[in-house]
Protein backbone atom coordinates (compact mmCIF):
# COMPACT_ATOMS: atom_id res chain seq x y z
CA UNK A 1 0.00 0.00 0.00
CA UNK A 2 1.29 3.47 -0.84
CA UNK A 3 1.19 6.30 1.72
CA UNK A 4 -0.98 8.39 -0.26
CA UNK A 5 -3.52 5.96 -1.66
CA UNK A 6 -7.12 6.94 -1.54
CA UNK A 7 -5.94 10.82 -1.05
CA UNK A 8 -6.89 13.68 -3.08
CA UNK A 9 -4.12 16.62 -3.68
CA UNK A 10 -4.58 19.91 -5.22
CA UNK A 11 -1.24 21.24 -5.66
CA UNK A 12 -0.81 25.05 -7.10
CA UNK A 13 2.04 26.04 -9.27
CA UNK A 14 3.01 22.55 -10.28
CA UNK A 15 3.70 23.16 -14.39
CA UNK A 16 7.54 22.25 -13.47
CA UNK A 17 10.10 22.50 -10.63
CA UNK A 18 8.88 21.32 -7.19
CA UNK A 19 5.37 21.62 -7.66
CA UNK A 20 5.89 19.23 -10.86
CA UNK A 21 8.14 16.81 -8.86
CA UNK A 22 5.81 16.94 -5.83
CA UNK A 23 2.78 15.98 -8.41
CA UNK A 24 4.80 13.11 -9.47
CA UNK A 25 5.75 12.14 -6.45
CA UNK A 26 2.04 12.18 -4.95
CA UNK A 27 0.85 10.33 -7.61
CA UNK A 28 3.90 7.82 -7.83
CA UNK A 29 2.48 7.24 -3.73
CA UNK A 30 -1.08 7.20 -4.69
CA UNK A 31 -2.69 10.49 -4.68
CA UNK A 32 -5.35 11.98 -7.49
CA UNK A 33 -3.71 14.92 -8.27
CA UNK A 34 -4.77 18.12 -9.48
CA UNK A 35 -2.90 20.72 -10.88
CA UNK A 36 -3.68 23.91 -10.84
CA UNK A 37 -1.61 25.92 -13.26
CA UNK A 38 -1.19 29.56 -14.88
CA UNK A 39 0.33 27.72 -18.01
CA UNK A 40 -1.98 25.38 -19.59
CA UNK A 41 0.61 23.74 -21.73
CA UNK A 42 3.20 23.03 -18.92
CA UNK A 43 0.09 21.89 -16.46
CA UNK A 44 -0.98 19.07 -19.27
CA UNK A 45 2.61 18.31 -19.40
CA UNK A 46 3.04 17.46 -15.44
CA UNK A 47 -0.64 15.83 -15.10
CA UNK A 48 0.73 13.16 -18.25
CA UNK A 49 4.02 12.49 -16.66
CA UNK A 50 2.36 12.50 -13.05
CA UNK A 51 -0.40 9.85 -14.43
CA UNK A 52 -2.43 8.11 -12.09
CA UNK A 53 -5.48 10.18 -13.59
CA UNK A 54 -3.74 13.43 -12.48
CA UNK A 55 -6.18 16.19 -14.30
CA UNK A 56 -4.59 19.86 -14.95
CA UNK A 57 -6.68 22.75 -14.31
CA UNK A 58 -5.38 26.41 -15.56
CA UNK A 59 -5.32 29.01 -12.72
CA UNK A 60 -4.22 32.21 -11.62
CA UNK A 61 -3.56 32.21 -8.22
CA UNK A 62 -4.01 35.77 -7.54
CA UNK A 63 -6.97 36.05 -8.57
CA UNK A 64 -9.76 34.56 -6.49
CA UNK A 65 -12.37 33.22 -8.66
CA UNK A 66 -9.63 31.10 -10.67
CA UNK A 67 -8.75 29.55 -7.62
CA UNK A 68 -11.90 28.68 -6.30
CA UNK A 69 -13.04 26.93 -9.32
CA UNK A 70 -9.96 25.40 -9.63
CA UNK A 71 -10.52 23.98 -5.94
CA UNK A 72 -14.41 23.08 -7.02
CA UNK A 73 -13.05 21.29 -9.99
CA UNK A 74 -10.79 18.90 -8.06
CA UNK A 75 -13.59 18.33 -5.90
CA UNK A 76 -16.01 18.14 -8.18
CA UNK A 77 -13.81 15.72 -10.42
CA UNK A 78 -12.01 13.40 -7.46
CA UNK A 79 -15.20 13.63 -4.99
CA UNK A 80 -12.88 15.25 -2.23
CA UNK A 81 -9.46 17.02 -0.82
CA UNK A 82 -6.82 15.71 1.36
CA UNK A 83 -4.42 17.78 0.93
CA UNK A 84 -3.40 21.48 -0.38
CA UNK A 85 0.24 22.01 -1.75
CA UNK A 86 0.66 25.97 -2.34
CA UNK A 87 3.24 26.13 -3.88
CA UNK A 88 3.16 28.67 -6.98
CA UNK A 89 5.40 31.43 -6.17
CA UNK A 90 8.52 32.48 -7.09
CA UNK A 91 11.58 35.31 -7.27
CA UNK A 92 12.54 37.92 -10.69
CA UNK A 93 15.47 39.70 -11.43
CA UNK A 94 13.68 42.97 -10.35
CA UNK A 95 13.81 42.04 -6.86
CA UNK A 96 16.59 44.47 -4.61
CA UNK A 97 16.45 46.04 -1.86
CA UNK A 98 13.62 47.86 0.33
CA UNK A 99 15.48 50.94 -1.33
CA UNK A 100 16.15 49.73 -5.28
CA UNK A 101 12.95 47.73 -5.65
CA UNK A 102 10.55 48.34 -8.25
CA UNK A 103 7.12 48.99 -6.24
CA UNK A 104 5.74 47.00 -9.02
CA UNK A 105 8.16 44.22 -7.87
CA UNK A 106 6.87 44.10 -4.31
CA UNK A 107 3.65 44.04 -4.99
CA UNK A 108 3.88 40.95 -7.69
CA UNK A 109 5.65 39.22 -4.68
CA UNK A 110 3.35 39.77 -2.65
CA UNK A 111 0.36 39.42 -4.98
CA UNK A 112 1.55 35.59 -6.13
CA UNK A 113 3.56 34.40 -3.17
CA UNK A 114 1.66 35.84 -0.22
CA UNK A 115 -1.94 36.07 -1.38
CA UNK A 116 -2.33 33.33 -3.42
CA UNK A 117 -1.37 31.02 -0.87
CA UNK A 118 -3.87 32.57 1.43
CA UNK A 119 -6.46 32.66 -1.65
CA UNK A 120 -5.57 28.53 -1.58
CA UNK A 121 -6.60 28.38 2.21
CA UNK A 122 -9.41 30.55 1.66
CA UNK A 123 -11.05 28.05 -0.71
CA UNK A 124 -9.32 24.93 0.40
CA UNK A 125 -9.70 24.73 3.96
CA UNK A 126 -13.11 24.48 4.03
CA UNK A 127 -13.01 21.02 1.28
CA UNK A 128 -10.05 19.93 3.57
CA UNK A 129 -12.72 20.28 6.87
CA UNK A 130 -15.83 18.54 4.59
CA UNK A 131 -13.29 15.77 3.71
CA UNK A 132 -12.65 15.21 7.59
CA UNK A 133 -8.92 16.40 7.61
CA UNK A 134 -6.00 16.64 5.77
CA UNK A 135 -3.00 18.49 5.41
CA UNK A 136 -2.10 22.04 3.96
CA UNK A 137 1.47 22.52 2.68
CA UNK A 138 2.36 26.16 2.05
CA UNK A 139 5.82 26.59 0.41
CA UNK A 140 7.98 29.23 2.31
CA UNK A 141 11.93 29.75 2.37
CA UNK A 142 14.90 30.08 4.28
CA UNK A 143 14.91 33.61 3.32
CA UNK A 144 11.89 33.82 5.61
CA UNK A 145 14.41 33.31 8.53
CA UNK A 146 17.35 35.00 7.72
CA UNK A 147 16.67 37.31 4.88
CA UNK A 148 18.96 37.09 1.76
CA UNK A 149 20.83 40.92 0.73
CA UNK A 150 18.92 42.35 -2.93
CA UNK A 151 15.90 39.73 -2.16
CA UNK A 152 13.42 41.93 -0.26
CA UNK A 153 10.46 41.51 -1.66
CA UNK A 154 10.78 37.43 -1.87
CA UNK A 155 11.71 38.06 1.97
CA UNK A 156 8.65 39.57 2.49
CA UNK A 157 6.52 37.27 0.75
CA UNK A 158 7.99 34.54 1.90
CA UNK A 159 8.03 35.87 5.59
CA UNK A 160 4.19 36.11 5.57
CA UNK A 161 3.44 32.74 4.44
CA UNK A 162 5.78 31.15 7.31
CA UNK A 163 3.44 33.77 10.16
CA UNK A 164 0.45 33.34 8.41
CA UNK A 165 0.91 29.35 8.52
CA UNK A 166 2.04 29.17 12.35
CA UNK A 167 -1.54 31.17 12.69
CA UNK A 168 -4.04 28.74 10.73
CA UNK A 169 -1.60 25.82 12.50
CA UNK A 170 -2.56 26.96 16.10
CA UNK A 171 -6.28 27.28 14.89
CA UNK A 172 -6.73 24.32 12.94
CA UNK A 173 -7.47 20.69 14.78
CA UNK A 174 -7.84 18.06 12.35
CA UNK A 175 -5.61 19.77 9.77
CA UNK A 176 -2.51 19.92 9.36
CA UNK A 177 -1.06 22.78 8.73
CA UNK A 178 2.51 23.67 7.88
CA UNK A 179 4.81 25.50 5.96
CA UNK A 180 8.03 24.00 3.87
CA UNK A 181 11.24 25.77 3.47
CA UNK A 182 14.70 24.38 2.72
CA UNK A 183 17.09 24.89 5.58
CA UNK A 184 20.76 24.24 5.70
CA UNK A 185 22.32 21.63 7.64
CA UNK A 186 24.26 22.55 10.75
CA UNK A 187 27.48 20.60 10.64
Amino acid sequence: MNRLDGKVALITGAGTGIGRATAVLFAREGARVAIAEIDAKSGEESAHLAGNGAIAIPTDVTDPDSIARAVKTAVGHFGRLDVLHNNAGGSTAADDTAVEAPLDEFWRAIKLDLYGTFLGCRFGIPELIRSGGGSVINMSSNVALMGVPGRDCYTAAKGGIAAITARWRSLMRRTRCGSMRSRRRRR
